[in-house]
């Protein structure tokens, strides 16, 4: 008896805000049991050009990003998956993105050095190797600085919602995004859905918003939750006639809760993303 297909479409690289490089991340999650993969780094393809030919890969490999944007003036994501990676509109989108994270970074850095924090630009930098630089970047040079003592930390007091660092207005909006995606041929899925701290009332209107603008898809699983929530997120896609996907949000490999290919089970009365390709 085959074992069905292991998928996790959700993880980063050292592209974005991950621990492991491209190569290292595709080999972790072959050891995990993962049978596909889609990296989706925030804003940025690069890791699909360092991996190399996609076909010579130990395990499949769904192109995937990763889109910030804003939605009623919170920061939401929208991944897109099974992306044609040599896309006009998808490479528009990601320079777009790009300059807009450049742009972010310094007003960020301002907010910090307003309060009394030197240096906060070049040390997020060269944390992010000079790529798409984040607010993790910037937390993990806040604890390297011993201005907080850990991650949670920098983002409760200095750069999570409402804080001094959360910037949030220069992303593409919604709409815009989803078009990025569908215009390179994928599939644009809410990423984490809980993550927004949303009533269920605000998420299915989130919902509707994403569908109106060409959005086809949902994580109705994301890392390590409880079985009432993969319930209810299901329930939900079915009722808006979604597609259910699913990923750990892997970032570093001591999160035990992020894993590759260790999430919660996939409720079976779901239809996957992956059955639309």
């Amino acid at each position: 008896m085959t074992h069905p297909i292991k998928y996790d479409l959700h993880c980063h690289t050292t592209c974005s805000d991950g621990a492991l490089s491209p190569k290292e991340l595709v080999n972790r999650a072959a050891e995990m049991g993962v049978d596909a993969l889609a990296i989706t780094d925030h804003d940025t393809i690069s890791a699909y050009q360092q991996l190399g030919p996609l076909d010579q890969q130990p395990i499949k490999i769904i192109p995937g990003i990763e889109f910030s944007t804003h939605w009623q003036n919170i920061n939401v994501h929208i991944v897109g998956l099974n992306i044609q990676l040599e896309s006009e509109a998808l490479q528009e989108g990601a320079a777009f993105q790009h300059q807009a994270r450049q742009q972010r970074a310094v007003l960020i850095a301002e907010k910090l050095h307003q309060l009394g924090f030197q240096g906060a630009l070049a040390g997020a930098t060269a944390i992010a190797h000079n790529g798409n630089v984040g607010r993790p970047h910037f937390a993990q040079h806040l604890v390297n600085t011993g201005v907080v003592s850990n991650i949670k930390q920098a983002f409760k007091k200095y750069l999570g919602p409402g804080k001094a660092g959360d910037i949030k207005q220069l992303w593409a909006d919604l709409p815009q995004v989803i078009q990025w995606i569908t215009q390179a041929g994928g599939t644009a899925v809410l990423a984490h859905p809980t993550k927004y701290k949303l009533t269920r009332t605000k998420l299915k209107r989130l919902l509707d918003d994403l569908i109106e603008a060409g959005g086809q898809g949902m994580e109705v699983v994301s890392g390590k939750q409880i079985s009432s929530v993969t319930r209810d997120l299901a329930s939900i896609c079915r009722e808006k006639n979604l597609l259910g996907s699913c990923g750990s949000d892997f970032h570093q490999p001591d999160q035990l809760w992020a894993e590759l290919g260790q999430y919660s089970e996939y409720p079976a009365d779901c239809p996957p993303v992956w059955e639309h390709w």
